[in-house]
């Protein structure tokens, strides 16, 4: 088989060296090259492989009908929006994530920017640098309060452990209920949303969470309560949030993600919002979690040439 690594994982040459190493020892063909947005790019690069290996880095149907012998995309990701699932179908292509690597370092992200919401951290520290005081900016601790979960897979439930060692309450939306620690009281998102001191987000990007959170739904939402989004920009109306941001129905907003993957322009509207806490889609990346991502997307890649799935999608 050969097998096209077409970005690199963030793991260090030597590891990736090793597994790719395991990979010829076993009779097949390894080829890694850096991420290239060039549809062209991709299908020289991918045209003979069996299967084709990504993270983050969109894959059009026009990049997957031109592969003619591609059997397999593996991706080192949790989220598969990115790819043209329908063209995959289309093809009989199946498809495998690797679900699980992030679970803490997007959780512990969010933990981040509720503290940091809570705390003024980026005022404090304006001031702090210009020789002011804090005076006027003191800030609230999260012990306390309700935090509503929207969305109980892993990271929301990892979310919810660490909010609940705060000593937080933890209210919860799933679309199905969902088997979970008794310390998680779940209820519709309307209830959810009307409680919590912080909202935060932990959905999967889909045709039925695609803008779930807009003008009416942040409506319901206390104007002292804080939105935090490490899930995928799309789930939140961007322009709705900015008018609820500016006119103060709600007290602010941690973004990880939105509506186009960074770099953004420095005139996009929620950079220029009130009161938020922005980062260029960082949850994911730690170094241990980006160690095991790798770690789980050979275990799935192996297991696969022998015949077996692992973190199905197609």
């Amino acid at each position: 088989m050969k097998v096209v690594l077409l970005e690199s994982l963030a793991i260090p040459t030597e590891i990736l060296g090793k597994y790719a190493e395991a990979l010829r020892q076993e009779g097949h063909i390894f080829e890694a090259y850096e991420r290239d947005l060039d549809p062209q790019v991709q299908i020289a690069r991918a045209k003979d492989a069996d299967i084709v290996m990504i993270a983050n880095m969109p894959l059009s149907g026009e990049v997957i009908r031109a592969c003619k012998k591609l059997k397999y995309i593996n991706i080192a990701f949790t989220g598969v929006d990115h790819v043209d699932l329908e063209a995959c179908k289309e093809c009989g292509i199946q498809v495998s994530n690797a679900s699980g690597y992030s679970n803490r370092s997007v959780a512990e992200l969010a933990l981040c920017m509720m503290l940091t919401l809570l705390r003024n951290v980026p005022q404090v520290e304006s001031r702090c640098r210009a020789g002011q005081t804090k005076d006027g900016l003191v800030g609230n601790e999260l012990y306390g309060k309700t935090v509503g979960i929207v969305g109980l897979g892993a990271i929301g439930q990892a979310t919810a452990a660490l909010c609940h060692a705060f000593g937080c309450r933890i209210i919860a939306y799933n679309p199905r209920i969902k088997e979970a620690p008794e310390y998680i009281e779940q209820m519709p998102l309307g209830d959810v949303l009307a409680q919590s001191d912080i909202v935060t987000l932990h959905c999967p990007l889909n045709s039925s969470t695609r803008g779930m959170i807009g003008k009416d739904e942040l409506a319901k939402m206390k104007p002292t309560a804080f939105l935090i989004n490490t899930a995928r920009g799309p789930v939140v109306d961007s322009d709705a949030l900015c008018d609820a941001l500016n006119s103060g129905k709600i007290a602010g907003a941690g973004i990880d993600v939105f509506e186009k993957e960074p770099p953004l322009s420095p005139e996009d509207p929620l950079l220029q919002a009130k009161n938020t806490v922005v980062t260029p889609h960082v949850a994911f990346a730690t170094q241990e979690s980006m160690l095991l991502r790798a770690q789980i997307v050979f275990d799935t890649l192996d297991a696969w040439l022998k015949g077996e799935r692992k973190n199905i999608i197609l």
